[in-house]
């Protein structure tokens, strides 16, 4: 690990260590939540003298969080054997249940830890009761280790509560900011539809569901843009066999992962985005897609009610028919009402700046 020259700490401040490990993987929602979150929580430090905030970056995200900040790199070959940065680190906080870095409290006891759960979407996407409990039991080691937890969502805490022995700690609930995107915008390359198109965008894999809404395309004027990364081939590869079975398969575009640019063009240009999702812990791409105030098509299944609120229709049930009926009925209301007003005041109550508060006061309650 390297800290960038010229930002050693000062003798009396407290400083918090954001783990931004996961920020190597580039197309996910945790780059954007570690730079969203550290960002802000930056910005409200900026004028504060007693506390400080570093970032552990893997190598590719060094300068990330602007030449004014204090990256500690990733150098995994000194992880076992020397962790000098961690001698003033007052809390380390692991931003993900599945994370594989903690402090070592032995050595270095006056760290205190908060970790932050997202979900616990094993127990919810009908994998084997092995799986459950080898995921489960990974997630309770990591409480095990901390002094206190935040939920990014109420449903993602009951979770935690009933499956989980939290042993007293102060459980918090803090929901995601929204990632704002970037100026729509397609190069030569990406897929422009021709058509009228709905938009997916998440993993692309079985818990996010996206095949049953092939029989949305019974409207041949209608084609389905999905994005993000391609997680399950087998899962891929079934739904295309089905849209061919279907006739529809000309008018399904899994697109794989996008720029940010081009992900606000799909957003900004749909007619509706579609989410049905078995397992989520809060859902930010709708919050995304919250932004442009295009009707939400969402799962009724997890946090997904509790993030759209009033400001989205729910599938719930999967059954083709009713589907199609929550479709056209929805979008009937969503054109009467004029909801894309509504919809975007629901995107606002996702503020990043209020949600890096919140943290920053459980930070404080932790020193």
């Amino acid at each position: 690990m390297i800290q960038e020259p010229g930002l050693q700490m000062k003798a009396h401040e407290k400083e918090i260590i954001l783990d931004c490990d996961l920020m190597k993987y580039p197309h996910s929602g945790l780059y954007h939540y570690c730079l969203n979150l550290g960002l802000s929580v930056q910005s409200l430090l900026e004028n504060e003298k007693d506390i400080s905030i570093s970032f552990y970056v893997p190598p590719s995200e060094a300068r990330s969080f602007g030449a004014g900040a204090r990256h500690i790199v990733e150098r995994r070959s000194f992880w076992n054997i020397l962790n000098p940065f961690q001698k003033h680190c007052h809390i380390w906080h692991a931003p993900f249940q599945s994370g594989r870095i903690f402090p070592d409290k032995k050595k270095y006891p006056n760290i205190r830890v908060l970790l932050t759960i997202h979900d616990l979407n094993p127990l919810h996407e009908g994998k084997p009761e092995k799986e459950k409990q080898k995921n489960l039991l990974h997630t309770q080691s990591l409480i095990d280790k901390s002094d206190a937890i935040v939920c990014i969502s109420e449903f993602c805490k009951k979770d935690v509560l009933q499956n989980c022995e939290t042993g007293g700690k102060p459980v918090y609930v803090i929901h995601n900011g929204m990632h704002k995107v970037h100026l729509p915008g397609l190069n030569g390359k990406t897929y422009k539809p021709s058509r009228p198109f709905l938009f997916g965008m998440g993993y692309v894999n079985a818990k996010k569901n996206y095949h049953v809404l092939l029989p949305l395309l019974k409207n041949e004027q209608v084609e389905m843009v999905i994005a993000g990364k391609l997680d399950d081939p087998e899962y891929i590869e079934a739904m295309k066999k089905q849209a061919l079975q279907m006739g529809v398969d000309d008018r399904l575009h899994i697109v794989g992962p996008v720029s940010e640019a081009e992900k606000a063009w799909y957003f900004q240009n749909c007619f509706a985005f579609v989410h049905p999702s078995l397992a989520e812990g809060f859902g930010a791409p709708v919050v995304e897609a919250m932004q442009f105030g295009k009707p939400l098509f969402l799962s009724s299944l997890t946090s997904l009610p509790e993030i759209g609120g009033n400001a989205a229709f729910y599938f719930s049930s999967f059954d083709p028919d009713h589907m199609c009926q929550v479709f056209e009925q929805g979008m009937t209301r969503y054109e009467n009402e004029n909801m894309s007003q509504r919809i975007i005041k629901r995107g606002q109550l996702f503020n990043w700046e209020e949600k890096a508060k919140q943290y920053l006061e459980v930070y404080r309650s932790l020193f």
